[in-house]
């Protein structure tokens, strides 16, 4: 039976609540924002705009790690409620720089022209930190690509993930690892077609029993030594996305380089966390509980949440609206 209108609005309400609250455990909060981010996609109307009011509810939160997840999703909403937010995300210089880049992505993502000018703008601003810059040139181009005739004719792999990405993958005729590779580690070439390159070999890499899944794989896992941190934190990410046992190696190193962005090292802990059913990776993130760097911190708390889910088998990694049980 479907649920009501006011049944879905008070399953919000209560995943609202679960989210915002800081004493609330930071797995059951991410838990909370991935029911959301579903609802904020599939749901219309009122249920939709109460989901993506739920997911901004969250940004006065000091939990980096946290608000940056929250861009992420409203980007991936596809509903445009979601841009006053993270308009304001980007535009607020006093907030983390990661979460500042998730939004100018997250507004790539919704690939409206309307948000050329903001982009434009910190693309632009003297004195901007790089990761802002590079995240503001590839949501432009991103835009651009949504809106023009280039997309209409291009002809593109059906890929296995449902995310918006911050690229397109590469038309199907371009597609084998050697070209990919080339473009990928080519770093005088536009990053938005270097994103390209890596989004299509993210898909050459699925399902993992594919013949050019581990040559994929091992491709990707030399963007990891690029000099741009941004460029280097979306390698981890689509590792994430892959949950490939072939990127363990890399992953590892990046999250064990304590001279790594932080914003990497977050996302190498994160992806390790969806391979949490193979052998010796709980025990790899458990080592970085107490790291330095909060955000890894918590990112290490998440994974490990995450490889518990992996092993557990369950659906989906998302909360039942209902209160979680406790244990007897």
């Amino acid at each position: 039976m479907m649920a009501s209108a006011k049944d879905t609005i008070a399953t919000i309400t209560s995943l609202r609540e679960s989210l915002c609250s800081e004493s609330t455990p930071l797995p059951i909060r991410f838990r909370a924002l991935f029911s959301l981010k579903h609802l904020a996609r599939h749901e219309t109307g009122d249920e939709a705009l109460a989901a993506i009011d739920a997911i901004a509810a969250g940004f006065t939160s000091p939990s980096a790690l946290l608000k940056h997840e929250l861009a992420y999703c409203l980007g991936q909403s596809e509903n445009d409620a979601a841009i006053a937010p993270l308009r304001n995300v980007l535009a607020d210089l006093q907030e983390d720089t990661m979460c500042r880049h998730e939004a100018a992505e997250a507004l790539g993502a919704l690939g409206k022209a309307g948000n050329l000018d903001i982009l434009c703008e910190f693309r632009d601003r003297p004195g901007e930190e790089v990761v802002i810059k590079e995240t503001c040139e590839i949501a432009i181009d991103r835009i651009e690509w949504e809106n023009s005739e280039q997309r209409r004719s291009e002809k593109l792999r059906q890929s296995d993930f449902a995310s918006i990405d911050p690229a397109p993958s590469m038309p199907e005729a371009d597609q084998t690892v050697e070209q990919l590779e080339k473009t990928l580690m080519d770093t005088d070439a536009p990053l938005f077609l270097r994103y390209r390159a890596m989004f299509a070999l993210r898909d050459l890499a699925s399902p993992p029993d594919l013949p050019t899944a581990v040559p994929a794989v091992h491709a990707l896992a030399k963007g990891l030594a690029d000099p741009s941190a941004l460029f280097r934190h979306e390698i981890a990410f689509v590792f994430g996305q892959l949950s490939h046992p072939a990127s363990i190696p890399a992953l590892t190193a990046s999250l064990s380089n304590l001279e790594e962005a932080s914003m990497v090292r977050h996302e190498a802990a994160e992806a390790l966390g969806s391979l949490g059913e193979e052998e010796g990776v709980e025990d790899i993130l458990k080592k970085f509980l107490h790291d330095k760097e909060k955000v890894v911190r918590d990112s290490v708390i998440v994974a490990l949440d995450m490889a518990d889910f992996e092993q557990s088998h369950q659906a989906e990694y998302a909360l039942i609206p209902e209160a979680p049980k406790v244990a007897a």
